[in-house]
């Protein structure tokens, strides 16, 4: 059985989005494109590091470029999305391993995103050695969502990403853990609860 690979270039819509009250949200990766929606889980952490790489690449780019590169300082107002997930949100895998680039020839930002992968190996160099190799795998590597997008795009990508990153429940002015809607323990109030 051959690589599933999921391809956008140039998609109508990349964001990424959440399903569920804060506290027990569930992120996704969701490219939409002539029809076909493809919807990828993973991490909170894992999509403000992508959202902050990507800012960083974009900012290197604009760098080199002199400023010439067709990359805006800022995600343009007009390209803001603050719509939700299209529904129903069927997640094709978990992501595991993302990756970015930038193709200066076309001047697009290329994000990989590809699943989780669980092998079992005697050593960590053993590990990590079949990992690379399957990952590399065109034929039977794990399956990827890859999205190729203009800067201007991805930098409107990067600041949605960041508000739903923060838009979580809201840190204890005491010990900045986040609260629950029920309050939570506090430590520096020695193990009492605080409400929201």
């Amino acid at each position: 059985m051959s690589r599933q690979v999921f391809f956008y270039d140039a998609p109508d819509r990349f964001v990424a989005g959440t399903v569920g009250l804060p506290g027990r949200r569930s992120f996704f990766l969701q490219a939409t494109a002539a029809g076909r929606t493809t919807s990828v889980a993973l991490e909170k952490t894992q999509v403000a590091a992508l959202a902050e790489r990507i800012d960083e690449l974009l900012d290197e780019v604009v760098r080199r470029s002199g400023g010439n590169a067709p990359v805006p300082a800022v995600a343009p107002a007009e390209l803001a999305d603050t719509a939700p997930l299209e529904t129903p949100v069927e997640e094709e895998f978990r992501v595991g391993t993302m990756a970015l680039a930038w193709d200066g020839e076309d001047e697009r930002m290329i994000i990989e995103a590809q699943a989780l992968v669980e092998l079992d190996a005697d050593s960590e160099e053993d590990l990590a050695e079949a990992e690379e190799r399957l990952l590399q795998d065109d034929e039977n590597g794990p399956p990827m969502l890859r999205v190729r997008m203009t800067g201007t795009m991805a930098r409107a990508f990067a600041k949605r990403a960041l508000e739903v990153v923060n838009a979580g429940r809201p840190p204890c002015p005491l010990c900045s853990l986040p609260l629950d809607p029920e309050g939570h323990v506090c430590p520096r109030q020695n193990g009492y609860r605080r409400d929201a």
